[in-house]
């Protein structure tokens, strides 16, 4: 039985705009109060994921979350209708209302952790809703992500879905962007490496500027739920001085595909030991490891964070090597592109090509190539089980872009937000996508 990876791409929301929400991440931080560009920011995102498509690659689509969030303006006590609800919260909390508004489930590294079918017990393929809990404008997502995989991937004998941890501090979890996994064949067992930042339960390093999102005891109950093997479990802590340099989650620092690990040399507490146990690990399974390590020297903890040069996604391609996919800003960088260009061009390196994409809206708030997908690793008769509504053609490619040009503004100022007007795009924006998708009623709004 054949597996592949597919990648499930967020669409950027037509409530995309710059609050410097995010502490801990660089660019969210640097480019607050700016102008955004919701309509760009989306077609971007929806050019990259028709590049890969028309490349041979797997592609879905999950939809943005309604915003801003009025159920949750209600439930702090602003009242009336919802124009009323906005002025209220314009005049007295405008920094909570742009928190409300914000667009970040666009960047659904952070919408589950997945783990294959290949891996899990049961054999099915499992989804743990993040909480996110270590930010208010992320911890306010999980009900509608999970209602919209619920949707995208239907429970049954394929797909098992679980809620998301406790909303407390002690199993802060940010889902997939703090999760590998590593193996040869996609639909036999691999290895899966959980990244955490800190321990809720017992001492260790810790980051001294910025906060460590993931949790240890996070990891391993997601691991527990879904029913993955101990000794192919792996949980391995971030550096703190790569997390106070602006590494917020692992997929700033590391990313892998099969046997290869795609990482910095500051990237992990006891690096050494941690590619050690991958090795061995792998081995156990009869399947190479390739620890790619790029060097401090070369390029800094500051180069990685400004070129989001580990936030990139590595694909296996029909020929047996990979594609690595990044940012425009890697190109932009001379000592990066110099080590891109060195790493595919050297004798047996698994990775032969790059694939550059302009991804600037996403970037400027923090997310890059990596930050937009969920990546789910799939058999022929799961992929099957997906919701087709959700995978994409030139066709769907076509009738979201039209979507998107006929619904999003190209400029977004925080001072917008409290447009009644603008809300009421969004809800007929999200209702006719819920129908171009094929995902039935996701939204709250249309219950």
């Amino acid at each position: 039985m054949s597996g592949f990876e597919a990648n499930f791409d967020g669409l950027v929301g037509p409530t995309h705009h710059y609050a410097g929400l995010s502490v801990g991440n660089e660019a969210s931080l640097h480019n607050k109060d700016g102008l955004s560009n919701p309509r760009k920011a989306a077609l971007q995102g929806l050019a990259k994921m028709k590049a890969l498509a028309d490349a041979g690659f797997v592609q879905g689509v999950l939809p943005p979350q309604p915003r801003p969030n009025v159920t949750a303006l209600r439930a702090l006590g602003f009242s009336g209708n919802d124009e009323q609800l906005l002025r209220q919260a314009a005049a007295s909390a405008p920094q909570l209302l742009s928190t409300l508004s914000s667009a970040s489930s666009m960047w659904t590294a952070n919408a589950a952790t997945v783990s294959p079918s290949a891996d899990s017990a049961d054999g099915r393929v499992h989804f743990t809703v993040a909480n996110l809990n270590n930010k208010l404008h992320r911890s306010l997502e999980a009900p509608a992500t999970a209602a919209i995989l619920r949707a995208t991937f239907p429970a049954g004998e394929h797909f098992c879905h679980h809620d998301a941890l406790p909303q407390h501090g002690d199993f802060g979890d940010e889902g997939a962007a703090n999760h590998n996994r590593l193996g040869g064949d996609y639909a036999t067992p691999g290895v899966q490496m959980f990244v955490y930042g800190r321990r809720a339960f017992g001492d260790g390093p810790q980051p001294q500027r910025y906060p460590a999102r993931q949790t240890l005891e996070a990891s391993q109950a997601v691991a527990r739920l879904h029913q993955l093997d101990p000794a192919r479990t792996l949980f391995v802590q971030q550096n703190p001085q790569a997390i106070d340099s602006g590494v917020f989650h692992n997929d700033v620092i590391a990313v892998s595909n099969r046997h290869v690990l795609f990482h910095h040399q500051q990237a992990f507490v006891d690096q050494a030991a941690v590619l050690a146990q991958l090795e061995q690990k792998l081995a156990a399974l009869g399947q190479p490891f390739a620890s790619l390590e790029v060097p401090t020297a070369q390029v800094s903890l500051a180069d990685a964070v400004a070129s989001y040069l580990f936030n990139s996604q590595l694909l296996s391609k029909a020929d047996g090597k990979m594609m690595i996919v990044v940012p425009e800003e890697c190109r932009q960088r001379d000592n990066v592109w110099a080590y891109l260009t060195e790493m595919t061009q050297r004798a047996n390196s698994p990775v032969d090509e790059v694939q550059v994409f302009d991804l600037r809206e996403s970037m400027r708030n923090g997310g890059g190539p990596a930050c937009l997908r969920l990546r789910v690793v799939l058999t022929e008769a799961e992929r099957a089980a997906v919701n087709p509504g959700s995978l994409l053609d030139e066709a769907l490619y076509q009738r979201l872009t039209r979507w998107v040009e006929r619904h999003y503004r190209d400029r977004l100022h925080p001072n917008d937000l409290a447009d009644p007007q603008l809300l009421r795009e969004v809800y007929v924006a999200l209702d006719e996508l819920s129908q171009i998708l094929r995902l039935g009623a996701v939204y709250d709004f249309q219950r």
